[in-house]
C-alpha cells in the first residue's frame, strides 16, 4: 500500500522542481526577446480502475506532464506548449512562441495582469490528501459497489459498471512580474451506473461521490444503492401533456441552471455584447432573498484556490446580494476590454454558492404542490444572447408535494431572465461535489412540452 506520507513529500519536492522549470522558461523567454512572459508548469499522477459484472474491465495507471508558455513582444502574442521539459524542447517551445507573437497582430488589451493584483498570500486551503490505495484494493471498492447497485433490487438486470479513480498532481504558474507559484492537489471520486428493467421498459441512472479527501467520499454500498434506486425509481416512465406549471431543478442539476447565469455575466460574453445580462451590475436580476458568491479559500474545496490561472488573488466576494448584481466574472483581458478590473476569474469561478434557504428536499416538493421535479436535462438549448432556454428533460410528477410517477421525453422551456426572477425557493439539500454549491432551485412557472 503506498505511503501518503512520502507520497506528500514527493509531491512537494515536485513543486519546487517545477518552480526552478518555469524560473528557467521565463529566463530563456527574456534572452529571446520578450517583453512579458507568462508560463504554467504541471506535473500529475494517478489510479482508475473499472469494473463490470463483477469483473476487471480496465486498470490504467497515468502520469501526465505539460508546459504552456505566453510571450507579449509590445502588445503581440504568442502561446505554446510541450509535453517536455529538458532544456532543448523548453527553447524550441519559446521560440516558436515568440515566432507566434512576432507575427501576430497587436492587440492593446493583452498583456500580463497588474501587478498589484498578484498574489502575494497563500492560506494553507488543506488541498492535497493522496489516496494510499493500491489496484488490488480499488478493484475491491469498485466491484463491492456494483455488487450492491446489482443487488439492491430484482429489476436491475444490467450494469455499466462501477468506477474508482484517484488523482495528485502540483500545477506551477510564474510571470515575468516576479509571481512564481504552485502547490499540489489531490482529488478522488467513485461512480455507479446500472440499467433496470420492467414490463418491458428500461432505464439507466447513476451516482458519483467526489472529493479532495477520499475519507469523505461516500462508501462503495452508499453510492452502488443510490444508483439502483434512482435507477428503480425511473422504471415506468411516460411523459406528460403539454402545460405551463412549476418547475424544481434538483440539487444535481440546479448547479447547470446557476452556470447559465455565471456566463452571462462573464467578461467574453459582456464585451462581444453576446449577453442578455448586458449592463446588469447593480441591476435586480434575482429576487431579494437570492445570495450568490464565491468562497475561493474553503478548506479541501474542489474550486478553493489563492490564485486565479493568471496569479491575480482570489477573494471570498458577493455576486449577487439580495439579488442584485454586484460583480462580473472577469479576467484581467476582458476587464480591460470593458475597463474594469480583474475578478480574478481567469479560469473560471472558485466555489460559487447559492446561499441556501430553510426548506430540505422534501419541504421544497410541499412548497411546490404540483408540478415536475427535473432530474436530468438533455441537450444544450440555451441561448446565451438572447436568454432563451429549452432543453429536454426528465424527472418526476409531483403532486400535493408527494411524487406520484417518473416522467420522460418531455421539454421545458422558457427565458432565463424570467425564470430568474421566478425563483421561489432554494433548498438546503446542498450538492458539495463540484464547483457550484446549491440545493433545489424551484421557479414559479415554465412551459412544459410533452404529449
Amino acid at each position: 500500500m503506498p505511503n501518503t506520507k512520502s507520497s506528500v513529500q514527493s509531491m512537494e519536492c515536485e513543486t519546487d522542481r517545477l518552480k526552478n522549470i518555469a524560473a528557467d522558461i521565463l529566463s530563456e523567454a527574456k534572452k529571446q526577446g520578450a517583453d512579458q512572459v507568462e508560463t504554467a508548469v504541471s506535473i500529475g499522477n494517478g489510479l482508475s480502475v473499472n469494473a463490470r459484472m463483477a469483473e476487471v474491465e480496465t486498470i490504467e495507471h497515468h502520469r501526465d506532464q505539460g508546459v504552456g508558455v505566453t510571450v507579449y513582444k509590445g502588445k503581440r502574442k504568442g502561446s505554446a506548449s510541450s509535453t517536455d521539459f529538458d532544456t532543448g524542447s523548453i527553447k524550441e517551445m519559446v521560440s516558436a512562441a515568440c515566432a507566434i507573437a512576432q507575427h501576430a497582430e497587436e492587440d492593446p488589451f493583452s498583456g500580463l495582469p497588474e501587478q498589484h493584483q498578484l498574489a502575494t498570500h497563500f492560506p494553507e486551503l488543506s488541498l492535497n490528501h493522496p489516496w494510499g490505495i493500491s489496484t488490488e484494493q480499488a478493484i475491491e471498492m469498485a466491484v463491492n459497489c456494483e455488487n450492491a447497485a446489482r443487488s439492491f433490487d430484482k429489476c436491475i438486470t444490467n450494469s455499466e459498471g462501477a468506477g474508482i479513480q484517484t488523482f495528485e498532481g502540483t500545477r506551477v504558474m510564474a510571470n515575468s512580474l516576479g509571481f512564481n507559484h504552485g502547490y499540489p492537489a489531490s482529488r478522488h471520486s467513485m461512480s455507479c451506473s446500472v440499467i433496470g428493467e420492467k414490463d418491458g421498459n428500461m432505464q439507466r441512472d447513476y451516482w458519483y461521490t467526489s472529493a479532495r479527501n477520499s475519507l469523505d467520499l461516500d462508501t462503495p454500498v452508499e453510492v452502488g444503492e443510490k444508483a439502483a434506486s434512482r435507477t428503480v425509481s425511473r422504471l415506468g416512465a411516460r411523459s406528460i401533456s403539454t402545460r405551463k406549471c412549476p418547475v424544481m431543478f434538483a440539487a444535481e442539476v440546479a448547479g447547470g441552471f446557476v452556470g447559465h447565469f455565471i456566463s452571462a455575466i462573464r467578461g467574453g460574453n459582456l464585451y462581444r455584447k453576446s449577453s442578455f445580462l448586458l449592463d446588469s451590475l447593480n441591476q435586480q436580476v434575482f429576487p431579494t432573498f437570492i445570495n450568490i458568491h464565491e468562497q475561493p479559500h474553503l478548506l479541501q474545496g474542489i474550486g478553493s484556490t489563492a490564485y486565479d490561472s493568471e496569479g491575480v488573488a482570489t477573494v471570498p466576494r458577493h455576486i449577487v446580494d439580495g439579488g442584485v448584481v454586484q460583480g462580473y466574472v472577469l479576467s484581467s483581458y476582458s476587464a480591460r476590454k470593458l475597463g474594469m478590473q480583474s475578478t480574478a476569474n481567469a479560469g473560471g469561478v472558485h466555489n460559487l454558492t447559492v446561499e441556501s434557504g430553510d426548506y430540505n428536499f422534501q419541504q421544497m416538493l410541499q412548497k411546490m404542490n404540483t408540478g415536475l421535479l427535473v432530474t436530468e436535462l438533455i441537450g444544450q438549448g440555451v441561448n446565451t444572447l438572447t436568454g432563451d432556454y429549452s432543453r429536454g428533460a426528465a424527472g418526476y410528477w409531483v403532486e400535493n408535494g408527494h411524487i406520484q410517477y417518473p416522467v420522460e421525453e418531455v421539454t421545458i422551456a422558457g427565458n432565463l431572465k424570467d425564470m430568474f426572477q421566478s425563483i421561489v425557493a432554494v433548498g438546503n439539500d446542498v450538492d458539495l461535489r463540484g464547483n457550484t454549491r446549491t440545493g433545489s432551485i424551484l421557479i414559479e412557472e415554465m412551459t412544459l412540452a410533452g404529449q
